[in-house]
């Protein structure tokens, strides 16, 4: 069944208020009430369709395998980006984060594997695979438009470590220049067990999704510009677990 965040309905309420606004200004330019109204109710239509569309939570289906890494965002993978233990150490100490505090991560080579939203995709996280997740923080930086690599380093967002008995996942959900707001559900002052397409977070009118392995612990399982949905599309594999 088609669920819809409850977030939705501040969205909905302004847009019944730039629909009354809407009518009054026509009004007060000639035209009739009636004539007025329908241009209201057409701007409240289709923003309230459009909120609704957007914030749309739909079931996923976690392949409940262990060795698997799902898709954290909805969208279109964007890059498969190599890093070196000092460019990822440079990085996280840009974005606000201490590197030796980030396990695995800290101790060599990391692949990012990131993911594009637009304005269009569901844009509920998921946890990508089981594992015990800690809220890292909430970190200012830019708006630039988050197809270009650079928000990946620049922009605001939250940080998320998630911890696997055999791997560590960095997981930034970065805004863009239009969505200005993301948000971790999960307590932020302690650390939760998650299992794999468990629900964590949103992010609000496009966005990305980064997420950061140790390079030695993953193998990528997809090919840049795929479509990925959250929770349900494998992203990569856990080496040594076997299969392609």
């Amino acid at each position: 069944m088609l669920r819809f965040r409850p977030e939705v309905l501040p969205f909905i309420a302004a847009a019944a208020i730039a629909g009354v606004l809407l009518t009054l200004i026509i009004r007060a330019c000639g035209p009739k009430w009636c004539c007025a109204s329908v241009w209201g109710l057409a701007l409240f239509l289709i923003a309230t369709l459009y909120f609704l569309y957007f914030f749309r939570d739909p079931d996923r289906h976690a392949p409940g395998d262990d060795n698997l890494i799902v898709s954290s965002g909805e969208g279109t993978l964007a890059a498969i980006t190599p890093l070196t233990s000092d460019a990822f150490r440079e990085h996280a100490r840009r974005s606000g984060l201490d590197p030796d505090a980030l396990g695995r991560l800290s101790h060599g080579d990391v692949t990012r594997i990131s993911v594009f939203l637009s304005p269009f995709n569901v844009h509920v996280n998921r946890a990508p695979l089981n594992g015990k997740s800690r809220f890292l923080g909430y970190f200012p930086g830019k708006h630039i438009f988050t197809g270009n690599e650079k928000s990946s380093e620049e922009n605001q967002h939250n940080s998320i470590l998630i911890e696997h008995p055999r791997t560590t996942c960095l997981l930034n959900q970065i805004v863009g220049p239009v969505c200005r707001r993301v948000v971790y559900w999960l307590p932020h002052d302690r650390t939760v067990d998650v299992r794999q397409g468990d629900r964590i977070g949103m992010m609000k009118f496009g966005s990305r999704l980064d997420l950061y392995f140790p390079s030695a612990d993953i193998e990528a399982t997809i090919t840049v510009g795929d479509p990925v949905k959250a929770g349900e599309t494998v992203v990569a594999r856990l080496r040594g677990s076997g299969g392609a």
